[in-house]
């Protein structure tokens, strides 16, 4: 080799393992790039039951004091946390809710649940297969002692009928509440998600991703269903109507007029309450991911 040819072939060495460098960069770059967010990490995500009993759960039933378990309703059973109505001959109006200790503004719920049996006597037609998930709802206690329903949004749940109609779940119920869709406010009680519609009794896996007063979505079985903005205190408790009636028949009372004179209020946090409302569900693998932190 002529002398001459030496430090030509080392700087093409240098250049070429420059390049190679380079190029072991970027890759590494890009396969960070494409890793699973920290979000998702399953580590991330903390359990709110722990499967064996409702450690960190309140109930809080109409007509009864904060922390009663009317009937034994919320109960723990094959580590699955169940609304059952097997202590029940008669529904009643004894609608309840199960608080989570902990308010959330920023997060992620997930969650699977089944519908179960059949409705108990005296439930409301509307109540067949039909329960929900509270979001940012006001607390057990600020609840009047006959109060039916908190203020809240409800990620509501419905189960199909079996009679080939359409019935999606992961709608969105708001209890003295409205929200936006398409930039217009919305002070329908219930709309309804694109989610097809699920017979029978397996089970069905549902997320809420919640951004404080902004974006709400809701997930079914991992795809996207519904999506709305700017959740808040809306004029009504059903309906848009401010008539004493429409909240009194919620049990809602003294607080009504605190509420209509926070009509537009945004909620940006609140608590997170499973509900009973004459029909059986079961709940289990209820995890969130605070996306505050």
């Amino acid at each position: 080799m002529s002398n001459a040819l030496v430090p030509i072939l080392r700087t093409l060495l240098i250049c070429l393992s420059g390049l190679l460098y380079n190029g072991c960069q970027l890759a590494t770059a890009q396969s960070a790039t494409d890793a699973t967010p920290a979000e998702d990490d399953r580590a991330s995500w903390q359990s709110l039951f722990n499967g064996r009993d409702l450690e960190g759960w309140t109930p809080n039933f109409a007509g009864q004091p904060v922390g009663v378990n009317f009937r034994n309703t919320f109960r723990v059973e094959d580590s699955v946390l169940r609304v059952s109505y097997a202590d029940y001959t008669s529904f009643d109006d004894a609608y309840g809710h199960l608080y989570y200790r902990n308010p959330y503004a920023h997060y992620k719920l997930r969650f699977e649940y089944r519908f179960t049996g059949d409705q108990v006597p005296g439930g409301a037609s509307w109540n067949v297969r039909n329960s929900g998930v509270m979001l940012h709802a006001q607390s057990a206690e600020s609840n009047e002692i006959g109060q039916t329903f908190p203020v809240s949004i409800e990620l509501q749940l419905l189960g199909g009928l079996s009679d080939g109609k359409e019935r999606p779940t992961g709608n969105v119920c708001t209890p003295g509440t409205a929200v936006v869709l398409t930039d217009t406010i919305d002070y329908r009680h219930c709309i309804s998600s694109t989610s097809k519609t699920y017979d029978g009794d397996s089970w069905i896996r549902a997320e809420a991703i919640v951004r404080g007063g902004g974006q709400m979505d809701f997930l079914i079985e991992g795809d996207t269903v519904l999506q709305f903005t700017r959740p808040q205190i809306g004029g009504g408790f059903i309906y848009r109507s401010r008539e004493q009636a429409d909240w009194q028949a919620a049990g809602i009372h003294s607080s009504r007029q605190e509420w209509l004179d926070r009509d537009g209020e945004l909620l940006t946090r609140g608590y997170i309450a499973l509900q009973a409302e004459s029909h059986g569900i079961d709940f289990r693998r209820i995890e969130l991911l605070d996306l505050s932190q």
